[in-house]
């Protein structure tokens, strides 16, 4: 596979997993389409690994565990709840943000240095998403918006503690692949027994629709989505794979235009631009403007 069809995979795969998010919700309980997707997911990743004979037990459980509970159960129920509340598209925007989070949780926890380049981009995203929310916010369901904001924004920053973990799992020589093949797993036992403990009752789906958008999660976006994308880090480092997180809303954002009547107001058009210029300058190794700033900031000092 070339480096294009990598980028162009991981893209289109992770700008359409939304709309499926979407799809499944409300005909059975959302935990148990987060159960199922991992479980499926899980299962298809160990036995493809036993397949080519690369089935591995990480000689250390404790940061897959934790990668397991941040990436593949309880960011999904954010991020699911979320899907229930506004756009599909606009929950990917929230969550293409995820490098602020990033930056900020290494630096609390690995002690890596805040850049003015990073500080830039939060503010530039958290304009843009100002001004893209701004619609719904003024309207009748401002309420219901924001929680939608704050479940993204939740499973956004659960999203990244996974990836610390999913770090620290590098540092300790388990690779993502073993990592990501026994967390889905973990993560489906996991919702399986807060499932039991609270006891919510198992539905069986009836919708073509529904299973459908469970077996593209689990297979396409989950599996096939996360092997395109560690591939690609491997060809191009994590800093120009990181790009994908500055397509693939647009993409979502189209979809959900199409599939769920997502209305493109002005603010909403310089709001997106926004998030993603965000993005472009959190992914940039450096830029004309912060350069500047990071040249007063040392006459001032």
């Amino acid at each position: 596979m070339n480096t294009i069809f990598l980028f162009v995979a991981t893209v289109l795969i992770w700008g359409t997993t939304w709309i499926g998010i979407s799809a499944q919700i409300g005909e059975v309980p959302l935990i148990q389409s987060i159960f199922l997707r991992f479980a499926l997911a899980g299962i298809v990743m160990l036995a493809g690994l036993a397949a080519i004979g690369r089935m591995r037990l990480p000689h250390r459980w404790r940061f897959v565990l934790v990668q397991a509970l941040c990436l593949f159960s309880f960011n999904f129920v954010a991020i699911y709840n979320a899907s229930a509340l506004i756009p599909s598209g606009l929950v990917s925007v929230v969550f293409s943000l995820a490098s602020i989070f990033n930056a900020i949780n290494a630096r609390l926890l690995f002690g890596d240095r805040i850049t003015a380049r990073v500080v830039l981009a939060g503010v530039i995203g958290a304009t843009g998403l100002f001004l893209l929310f701004q619609a719904e916010l003024s309207g009748t369901d401002a309420t219901r918006t924001l929680q939608g904001i704050g479940w993204a924004g939740l499973g956004t920053m659960i999203f990244s503690l996974g990836n610390m973990a999913s770090r620290k799992n590098s540092q300790m020589g388990i690779s993502p692949v073993v990592a990501n093949s026994w967390g889905m797993g973990i993560g489906a036992l996991v919702l399986l027994g807060v499932i039991g403990l609270t006891g919510t009752p198992m539905v069986m789906p009836t919708g073509l629709t529904y299973w459908t958008a469970l077996v593209y999660l689990s297979v396409i976006g989950s599996v096939i989505g996360f092997t395109t994308y560690l591939m690609l880090v491997a060809r191009i480092g994590s800093a120009r794979a990181g790009y994908a997180t500055v397509i693939f809303p647009v993409v979502a954002l189209l979809i959900s235009t199409l599939f769920e009547g997502f209305r493109w107001t002005p603010g909403a058009v310089v709001g997106l631009g926004l998030v993603l210029l965000g993005n472009v300058v959190m992914f940039s190794r450096i830029t004309w403007l912060t350069r500047r700033i990071a040249t007063r900031q040392v006459k001032v000092g």
